[in-house]
């Protein structure tokens, strides 16, 4: 799935967090039925110019955190962005401990590349890289790797994270989880 930020805003220069607030709404309007199975939301600023750190505050984290805080099926990403937006987007998360996925998508929605923007603590900077070595695994199975002293509940809270930042896909089976990348070709951030 993917929303122009620029249809959805009406402008490409986007700033104030009034502004973001609205797109916000916007966004969440046009969320329509959840999908059966886990898949990337891209967020195109393709046509976006300029875009300040209050209004993607107000717009594309608030919009992440309300998806992926209800469990939802979509895992919002940040597409074809322009170096100035990618700036300001390293400038908000960053300091938060916070990350947000960047793509490159095609015309037809093809993703080229991805990666994340922020910075991750080390100890999910090791989840999220066994996790993309492994493409499923259950913290169980990442205790079984690592061989450590830390917990299946240490590694469920980190994958749990990782999830909610979008960076995992979470599923159920039973009572155990499974997580997987959803942005395949995922790098580490900048």
């Amino acid at each position: 799935m993917i929303f122009d930020i620029a249809e959805f805003a009406g402008v490409t220069i986007l700033s104030g967090a009034p502004s973001g607030r609205q797109l916000y709404v916007r966004l969440i309007e046009a969320l329509g039925e959840e999908p059966a199975m886990p898949e990337p939301l891209f967020l195109d600023f393709g046509r976006i110019e300029v875009a300040t750190a209050s209004y993607l505050r107000e717009s594309i984290l608030a919009f992440r955190t309300f998806v992926r805080g209800r469990k939802s099926n979509l895992y919002p990403a940040v597409a074809n962005a322009n170096a100035d937006v990618i700036d300001e987007l390293v400038e908000l998360v960053q300091p938060r401990g916070d990350v947000i996925m960047v793509c490159v998508v095609g015309d037809d929605g093809t993703m080229l590349r991805c990666r994340y923007v922020g910075k991750l603590d080390p100890m999910q900077q090791l989840t999220f890289d066994l996790v993309n070595r492994q493409g499923e695994t259950t913290a169980a199975r990442l205790m079984e790797i690592e061989n450590s002293q830390v917990k299946a509940t240490a590694w469920n809270n980190r994958l749990a994270s990782l999830s909610n930042m979008g960076l995992l896909c979470e599923q159920s089976h039973g009572r155990t989880k499974t997580y997987r990348p959803i942005f395949a070709e995922s790098e580490n951030g900048s």
